[in-house]
């Protein structure tokens, strides 16, 4: 009879919601801060939204051959596994979270809703036109699965879509523009979500020529990485007037006391809760479970980010 695939998980809370496992599978419990449980598993699944470094613990434990990461993001990550190390991410799981983060982020810095709470605050009755999402232009910048699910949220709302990704193609019907066309389609629209991956490509992407060609009283709204972002350069438009931000990550990140962008007039921080709503864990077991009984079942994984190389 076939050893069990032997995989960790963050914490018992976990392994009790994945209960039963698919056939073949052992699981038990490993924070990667603790000790290496034994047998050493072969498939860890870190705690969500840990940083890369926890990563380290894997060095010199032997027979590890895959990481399941809880998160869409992997920067930072492929650099401290060793090179037989598969590494896979959550693809799927964040869609519908972040994607409804994205559209609020957009609803509330469009309608004044951060105005109308710092209002309240004061007692403060400040009636007043406000600009709707409905009529707008909006350009999706990374046509994966949360690019898609906020043009889907927005087309709602009667916004018209411009998909922009890594390449121009045409998917299920969709035009998407290549990115490097994206500075010539940024003037006909007034609202801009990022929800590309952070890549040395991206790193840096949404600089000031690229807050330029954004027409007054465009609002930028990232959900993507806070590095892809230039942070001096939207400073600079946000001091101006001239452009809006919501931001659900920013650079540096955690944002510290005392960063300019706290007080920066014309944006709205929300601290990197994209996809952790109560949203998440269904969709994560859901994956967990596939992903388990595949690997148990000798078959390839979902969601390669990076394959393990023999060495």
């Amino acid at each position: 009879m076939a050893a069990p695939l032997v995989v960790s998980l963050p914490d018992a809370s976990w392994v009790q919601d994945l209960d039963p496992l698919p056939a073949g599978v052992h699981a038990l419990v490993w924070d990667l801060r603790s000790p290496v449980p034994q047998p050493a598993p072969e498939v860890v699944v870190p705690p969500y939204m840990s940083p890369p470094e926890l990563l380290d613990a894997l060095r010199g434990v032997p027979g590890v051959r895959l990481v399941q990461s809880l998160s869409n993001g992997y920067d930072g990550v492929p650099e401290r596994l060793a090179p037989a190390v598969t590494l896979c991410n959550a693809a799927g799981v964040h869609d519908t979270s972040t994607a409804e983060l994205a559209v609020a982020l957009a609803l509330a810095a469009r309608r004044g809703l951060d105005e109308d709470v710092r209002a309240q605050a004061e007692g403060a009755w400040r009636p007043g036109t406000r600009r709707a999402l409905a009529d707008g232009r909006a350009l999706v910048l990374g046509w994966g699965g949360v690019g898609r699910a906020t043009a889907a949220r927005l087309a709602a709302f009667e916004v018209d879509v411009t998909a922009v990704g890594t390449r121009a193609r045409v998917e299920d019907g969709v035009r998407v523009h290549a990115v490097e066309e994206v500075h010539g389609l940024l003037a006909h629209h007034d609202l801009v979500v990022l929800a590309c991956p952070l890549t040395e490509r991206t790193r840096g992407l949404v600089d000031a020529a690229f807050l330029a060609a954004m027409p007054d009283g465009a609002l930028l709204v990232n959900v993507a990485r806070g590095p892809v972002v230039d942070t001096t350069a939207l400073l600079a438009e946000l001091r101006s007037g001239r452009l809006r931000a919501a931001l659900d990550v920013t650079d540096p990140e955690p944002l510290p006391a005392g960063h300019p962008l706290w007080t920066a007039p014309g944006v709205l921080v929300s601290p990197h809760v994209g996809g952790n709503s109560s949203a998440f864990r269904p969709r994560a077991l859901r994956l967990l479970r596939e992903q388990f009984g595949r690997l148990a079942a000798g078959e390839a994984p979902r969601n390669v980010v990076r394959a393990g190389r023999a060495g």
